[in-house]
């Protein structure tokens, strides 16, 4: 999973849960634009994602803000986190 520059900002930690998430499921790798929720995360991969970008950036996410549009791509998770820290 390389990341483009152009098309993924921060310094590796969304990419890096997001893979691990789906290793732990046996998928293939995404890009930082591709659809979460086609490369097969489920509702409950979503919720542990979640939970692992609070953990990783020491943030609570707004319950407003835990919604499928955020977490849909790595990119979406990065904005995110952007606006939130």
């Amino acid at each position: 999973m390389s990341q483009d520059p152009s098309t993924s900002q921060g310094d590796g930690r969304v990419a890096s849960l997001v893979a691990a998430v789906l290793a732990k499921k046996g998928l293939a790798p995404v890009g930082p634009k591709d659809s979460l929720r086609d490369a097969g995360l489920s509702s409950l991969d979503m919720v542990n994602l979640m939970l692992g970008v609070e953990d990783a950036f020491d943030i609570a996410l707004p319950e407003d803000q835990m919604t499928p549009e955020n977490f849909s791509s790595v990119v979406a998770i990065e904005a995110l986190i952007a606006r939130l820290t």
